[in-house]
């Protein structure tokens, strides 16, 4: 009876150590799929930034050409008037 005991006892701590095992690893498994989404998640929002970087210099840009294109509409008109140009 008390082998018995024992091996029963043996059993139950392998068990529990299999068990304890694969918990571990699966909490490996879960932790090292969280850094490489962490990581895709990153990149994309470089990406994201980087793209935001570029259409705010465009936006910038544009803007400094529509006020230089507004300056030169100006002069025009006031050349035009200057020489009898009126509006309807």
């Amino acid at each position: 009876m008390e082998k018995n005991y024992t091996d029963l006892l043996s059993e139950e701590l392998r068990l529990q150590q299999t068990v304890a095992e694969e918990n571990r690893e699966h909490s490996v498994m879960t932790i090292l799929d969280a850094k490489r989404l962490a990581s895709q998640y990153q990149k994309e929002a470089e990406k994201c930034n980087a793209g935001m970087e570029t259409c705010e210099g465009a936006r910038e840009r544009a803007e400094a050409s529509l006020i230089a294109e507004k300056k030169v509409t100006a002069q025009w008109e006031q050349r035009a008037r200057q020489m009898g140009w009126k509006d309807k």
